[in-house]
């Protein structure tokens, strides 16, 4: 089409839609439009002047929807693909009116592209609608995030509900919504000024500690409502990864501090200062959920271990009591270093609360040690941990006493004692049967050895061949046997003879002297 200095593309009409593949050149231009305005977002962010070439691309993409919704309202297309059409061209112009900040008219766009995926969810299968319920959990935060710019203050909380269940938001509202929170909570947090911690109160100064402390209660409702492991993880990583950047603050704060703190009175009682105490409480709360998230992730490999025989089937990585015991060990790695927090080493109830909560992970570290030396069958081993893990749970239910308000978060330490006591009798029955088992492979081992009965005198041993009519008793035919041939002498014997004494006619010679010398050389030599 055109010449030979100018392209014209040909025109998709509706008079040549014979085919539905002409409505996917339509789609694909709209989509090609759309994917590069996503990158140019993501590139936005270091570039700014970026973002008028993205606001550009966005519209082309509305542009071309359009003309794919006037395509679609021909007699030749049916009622779904009309409907997925005119969601799809709501949903782009929604984004575009999004980034221009038109928020009533992004608002209705959004709603009427919610609404249609709706009536279509309903009128299809179940395979179908979770394809359209999908699309709407998708556009649900961007039209309460309308809402909140218009006016509507409850809607904050719901973005917020959306987030945390979510693990976090993705796509076109991901950065908007994170400013958001962190705007709202800043509101909030002019409000807060001071924390109580085992019985001592602490004022809070820094902006970025008191946002983390707002959101906290948050962050853990939301770790306890989530269902799948991979949004329990991200959770758990968001909010280490906050608590890790609210610690950096005050440690920037702890600096001079301590400069101030070398002529004090307070280093000369013993009391720690109060930016140093903020210090021990916030380490305390990544150290805690450190050991929460990697709990979680010991539970989730339990369970796989527990279906371990399926996942073998399968073809697929099973999980190993190994992978436990590196768990427990970083658990009870952390929970020496509560003990080591400043402020704190007077505390006796803390100091005891830590010791039986180490002995309840030692008890579960022994246990799964034990199980990775079954799987070796290594029996006297595992027997020994499995007494050790006993003895480690009778110390928690003899020492918990006052303190079980605070074991209620930790596994279980009775429903520990009962699987030992049955891992314990699974094991013993085991190594009886592994060693009869040993027993009868050796037996059968010296049979079928290849051996006659005449070579195995010494050997006591039930052969059932022996009273048949094929037994096994000597050699047959017998093998040749070296014997001595007929010897040869010729030069063969010469290393063997045995020559005369000589040494009388050598001391002979030797007498002679100087006068037998002279007679050899003149020719009288005898």
């Amino acid at each position: 089409m055109g010449n030979r200095h100018k392209f014209t593309g040909k025109k998709v009409t509706e008079e040549i839609l014979s085919d539905s593949r002409y409505l996917l050149l339509i789609l694909m231009d709209a989509e090609r439009a759309w994917s590069y305005a996503m990158q140019l977002k993501q590139e936005a962010n270091t570039e700014p002047r970026k973002r008028f070439h993205l606001l550009s691309r966005l519209r082309k993409a509305v542009k071309h929807a359009e003309e794919l919704e006037r395509l679609c309202e021909s007699h030749r297309v049916d009622a779904k693909t009309k409907l997925e059409a005119q969601a799809y061209m709501a949903y782009l112009t929604g984004m575009l009116r999004f980034e221009h900040q038109e928020w009533k008219a992004a608002m209705e766009a959004f709603n009427k592209c919610k609404t249609i995926y709706e009536k279509l969810a309903n009128a299809f299968t179940e395979e179908q609608a979770v394809l359209y319920n999908q699309r709407v959990e998708e556009i649900s935060p961007n039209i309460r995030y309308c809402a909140y710019n218009i006016g509507d203050q409850s809607a904050i909380n719901e973005l917020m509900q959306m987030r945390l269940r979510s693990g976090g938001t993705e796509g076109l509202l991901a950065e908007k919504l994170e400013a958001l929170i962190t705007q709202t909570r800043a509101k909030q947090a002019a409000t807060m000024s001071e924390v109580q911690w085992r019985g001592r109160t602490v004022p809070v100064k820094i902006d970025k500690v008191r946002i983390f402390l707002l959101g906290l209660a948050d962050n853990e409702e939301a770790i306890a409502q989530a269902e799948k492991e991979e949004t329990k993880e991200r959770l758990f990583e968001s909010l280490l990864s906050e608590c890790r950047d609210a610690i950096q603050a005050v440690r920037e704060e702890l600096k001079p501090d301590q400069k101030q703190r070398e002529h004090s009175l307070e280093v000369d009682s013993g009391k720690v200062s109060n930016i140093q105490y903020l210090h021990s409480y916030l380490t305390n709360i990544k150290l805690s959920t450190a050991i929460k998230r990697n709990e979680s992730m010991a539970k989730a490999l339990q369970k796989a271990l527990l279906q371990q025989q399926r996942t073998e089937d399968d073809g697929k990585h099973t999980a190993r009591p190994q992978d436990l015991i590196r768990l427990y060990d970083i658990i009870l790695q952390n929970l020496v270093e509560l003990t080591q927090l400043p402020g704190l080493e007077e505390d006796k109830n803390f100091q005891k609360e830590i010791g039986l909560k180490t002995l309840v992970y030692k008890a579960y570290r022994c246990f799964f040690i034990a199980q990775s030396y079954v799987l070796v069958k290594k029996w006297s081993e595992a027997l020994v941990l499995y007494d050790r893990v006993l003895k480690y749970a009778n110390e928690v239910q003899s020492q918990a006493g006052a303190y079980k308000n605070s074991l209620k978060e930790l596994p279980d330490v009775q429903e520990l004692i009962t699987q030992v006591n049955a891992e314990k009798y699974s094991l013993q029955a085991a190594a009886i049967l592994d060693t009869s088992d040993t027993c009868e492979a050796e037996s059968p081992s010296q049979v079928k050895d290849g051996k006659p009965l005449s070579e195995r005198f010494e050997t006591f041993c039930l052969d059932p061949s022996l009273v048949s009519k094929q037994a096994s008793l000597v050699h047959f035919p017998p093998g040749f046997l070296p014997i001595p041939c007929k010897p040869l002498f010729f030069d063969l014997a010469l290393n063997y003879v045995a020559f005369p004494p000589l040494e009388d006619k050598v001391e002979q010679k030797a007498k002679s002297g100087l006068t037998g010398y002279i007679k050899g050389i003149f020719g009288f030599r005898s």
